[in-house]
């Protein structure tokens, strides 16, 4: 489960997640969607939590890599 204000660890960066830095988790949309604040914590991408573990999926035009992977500090890692 997730909660606004938790802290994610990057395991897979890209452009705009950098691995082993620590993330804060935004907005709530719903039991499966919600935000990943970026760097300055103004902005932010809107993550997904299912089987495959928490991710933000990118365009191939927007990232250079397809996804960016967290994990859920304290909590063992996910299969992202």
């Amino acid at each position: 489960m997730i909660n606004t204000d938790d802290t994610l660890r990057c395991t897979q960066g890209n452009d705009f997640y950098t691995e082993g830095k620590i993330y804060k988790v935004g907005r709530i949309v719903n039991n499966k969607h919600f935000q990943i604040l970026t760097d300055n914590n103004t902005d932010h991408w809107y993550a997904t939590l299912d089987d495959k573990g928490i991710y933000v999926s990118f365009d191939s035009e927007v990232a250079d890599t397809k996804r960016a992977c967290f994990e859920k500090i304290n909590e063992l890692s996910n299969d992202c």
